[in-house]
């Protein structure tokens, strides 16, 4: 891979990572706005899929 698909790939996981996170804050927003209550187990498990995916990903 050359140095800059490297830069490409480290910069779209960075994006990806981003949008994600925004993602993420928006649903909690929408769940507390609906009167949801969000259960710490399932944001750590779904924190766990998204590390998951983006190291899988810059591994790439």
């Amino acid at each position: 891979m050359s140095e800059r698909e490297t830069k490409t790939s480290q910069d779209l996981t960075v994006v990806m990572s981003t949008r994600i996170d925004d993602l993420e804050k928006n649903i909690s927003d929408l769940m507390t706005q609906a009167g949801v209550e969000e259960l710490d187990e399932d944001i750590k498990t779904a924190k766990e899929h998204h590390e998951d995916f983006l190291l899988q990903f810059a591994n790439f």
